[in-house]
């Protein structure tokens, strides 16, 4: 039976070439605007690698602390070290912890004698590695033995090896790190910039810098973020209530001193970390999926209207068909269901058609749609297959497919159904 639907659906498209033209062309562009907005979604939330444990990362990127002496005031950003260790480095629940530089700073590096360029610098600790799955070429990643002794040792990437070495072979060879001498211990593969809390073209221990003791508000600022993995997303709200105790403990210890850090119900998940650009404010999860669902709507109703007018125009040629398909015992809801079928072969040839268009867009647009706000480097995002074709992204666009069909077809299908099968066999239809 699917078959005959299938074949049916064909013989539409080839009968009325003009409207099958349209209806494609329309509902292909309906799709892409849409998967464009998956796409831009997706990028922010969907496990890629370096950071393929989206699903299970609990980020603290910034903190406020308050101090009795400022009345409302408060003082936003990054932690010093100090603080993200007594917060949440000493976390029993996690797997992981990693306390790393909220931003990448662009550095000098060379070799003696020759020219520099200029490298995206993260310093990290030996956590790091374990938390981000960065994918070695050769060598491998800093330990604690190294990052605890401050050891002037670095990870890069290919990029940056042929850019100061001329090739990828490179560990353990000597290179200027902002003048000062690193040893390579580990290379790997380029990292796109829209794996924004993992990306980096070089990565150094944080002790083996001055940027760990860079703090303020009495140490408890600084320059650092963390970034928590958990075994499991169902164990996220026992780390949050073990990072709620660990904080007012650690607020009683700092009454003392008139201090008071303000987490504003820190860590966030990947989602919600994705749309929190100021440490004084939460941000509104369900207001951003409010938006989101809004432009959806937008997206499927507009043409699903003018799409529906298209599918009763063809359904008019068909009606002596219906009556006889009425007096051979065909049941209405089997002729609604017939024509929602046969349309949805349409909808899903249009629906690939527009995802393919999606991806070349987003593949030849990456600068411009994958800008990202705020950010700290001059390096342009880059896209892959492994960023933008998700296995979400293959069933968003069936679903969609199968929604705009259902707005576009099922009215006109209900009405030709209740069509009398005397008036549909003489070609009314009424």
């Amino acid at each position: 039976m699917i078959k005959q639907y299938y074949k049916q659906a064909l013989a539409q498209l080839r009968q009325h070439p003009l409207i099958s033209i349209i209806s494609i062309a329309g509902t292909a562009l309906s799709i892409f605007l849409i998967m464009l907005v998956v796409m831009l979604q997706q990028v922010r939330v969907a496990p890629f690698s370096p950071e393929s444990n989206r699903d299970r990362f609990l980020h603290v990127h910034y903190m406020s602390i308050g101090n009795k002496n400022w009345g409302d005031g408060t003082s936003n950003g990054p932690m010093s070290v100090q603080t993200a260790r007594e917060l949440y480095k000493k976390l029993t629940k996690p797997e992981a912890v990693t306390i790393y530089s909220s931003f990448t700073v662009s550095t000098p590096v060379s070799l003696p004698g020759v020219p520099s360029t200029t490298a995206d610098l993260r310093e990290t600790d030996d956590t790091f590695f374990r938390v981000f799955d960065l994918q070695f070429v050769s060598g491998k990643p800093y330990d604690e033995a190294v990052f605890t002794a401050g050891q002037p040792v670095a990870v890069i990437t290919e990029g940056i090896s042929r850019a100061i070495f001329g090739t990828t072979e490179t560990v353990g060879k000597e290179f200027l790190l902002n003048h000062a001498p690193y040893r390579v211990v580990g290379v790997v593969k380029d990292v796109s910039t829209l794996a924004d809390m993992a990306y980096g073209q070089v990565w150094v221990p944080y002790t083996s810098t001055n940027l760990g003791n860079e703090a303020w508000e009495a140490g408890h600022m600084g320059l650092m973020c963390t970034t928590i993995l958990a075994h499991s997303r169902d164990d996220f709200d026992e780390i949050r209530a073990e990072a709620k105790r660990r904080l007012n403990e650690y607020n009683t210890l700092l009454a003392d001193e008139g201090y008071t850090l303000i987490d504003r119900n820190r860590p966030y998940d990947q989602e919600k970390q994705s749309i929190s650009f100021a440490a004084n404010q939460e941000p509104d999860v369900a207001a951003a999926r409010r938006e989101r669902v809004i432009i959806f709507i937008i997206l499927l109703l507009v043409p699903a209207i003018n799409l529906s007018s298209m599918t009763q125009s063809r359904l008019r040629q068909r009606v002596s068909e219906i009556g006889v398909r009425r007096a051979f015992g065909s049941t209405r809801m089997e002729m609604v269901g017939q024509i929602i079928l046969e349309n949805l072969v349409i909808s899903l040839l249009a629906g690939v058609v527009g995802l393919i268009i999606s991806v070349v867009f987003a593949y030849a647009g990456a600068d411009m749609l994958f800008a990202q706000p705020y950010s700290m480097t001059f390096n342009t995002p880059t896209v892959d297959t492994g960023i933008l074709l998700q296995p979400s992204t293959f069933l968003y666009a069936l679903l969609f497919c199968f929604v705009l069909n259902l707005l576009s077809s099922g009215i006109p299908a209900l009405r030709a159904s209740r069509t009398s099968i005397v008036n549909a066999l003489g070609g009314k239809t009424h």
